[in-house]
């Protein structure tokens, strides 16, 4: 795989409750490339990794998977539900914010900054 590849797998082997950014996954393959423990070739213009033995051997000693350990727990039907309303809630402000007038878009930004006040009073326990 590639690393782009290689972060879209752990995306979807973690349910998406884990998703490595470029900047820690091509650091990450190049440090493991110098240890021995995968190698690369380049094709099509991409460069490709794969586990050399000595990699393998340590992926099998090695612990669980990290996207095992990030997606353990998660409430797969209330993320759903967070993630639905968290995008409805910016769908919303972006269609205030293409189409309104400034007054508009004032209100629309004023009901965004209230409501992250207000999250956050969730946390402190106070209404």
């Amino acid at each position: 795989m590639h690393g782009y590849e290689m972060i879209q797998e752990i995306a979807e082997r973690s349910g998406g409750a884990w998703k490595p950014s470029p900047g820690s996954v091509y650091p990450t393959l190049q440090l493991l490339e110098d240890e021995g423990l995968i190698v690369s070739e380049s094709e099509g213009g991409k460069k490709l990794f794969a586990l050399t033995e000595a990699g393998r051997t340590a992926a099998d000693e090695g612990p669980d998977a990290p996207w095992e350990a990030a997606s353990q727990g998660v409430d797969w039907e209330a993320l759903h539900e967070i993630r639905q309303a968290g995008f409805g809630l910016m769908e919303a402000f972006g269609q205030v914010w293409k189409t309104g007038d400034k007054d508009q878009r004032d209100k629309a930004l004023a009901v965004i900054n209230e409501a992250r006040k207000k999250l956050y009073l969730i946390l402190a326990d106070e209404d």
